[in-house]
């Protein structure tokens, strides 16, 4: 079992940046892929970007490739999301995910957080 707890979350202008955490509970953090995903309001939750569970691959959308970057810290138990440039289509609920296999496919993740609100203003 793993429970997972977004932070990081906010209101911020065009352009400008947020970086999001998600912190891990449970002793086997280390073996899970885990992605971000993101819902925003009358659209389907959709797959933001991945890292695999040893943080050696990486893999986006291409909607944020070159604009968001995944990073975790097995020690720490914490994935972490960087934003920049962000636009107001980035606006939406980003949910942080756990899964045993490296993939783009939201519905594949085994565990979802709550969920953080980004909002972005143009």
């Amino acid at each position: 079992q793993v429970q997972l707890v977004e932070s990081g979350g906010g209101l911020v202008q065009a352009g400008g940046s947020l970086r999001l955490s998600c912190a891990a509970s449970g002793r086997s953090f280390g073996r899970y892929a885990m992605g971000w995903l993101r819902q925003s309001p009358g659209k389907e939750r959709e797959f933001v970007g991945s890292i695999s569970a040893s943080g050696g691959v990486t893999t986006y959308a291409d909607s944020v490739k070159g604009r968001f970057t995944i990073s975790r810290d097995n020690a720490k138990n914490t994935v972490y999301l960087q934003m920049n440039s962000l636009k107001s289509e980035d606006t939406a609920v980003y949910y942080c995910a756990a899964g045993p296999i490296f993939t783009r496919r939201p519905n594949e993740y085994e565990y979802r957080g709550q969920g953080t609100q980004v909002t972005v203003s143009s």
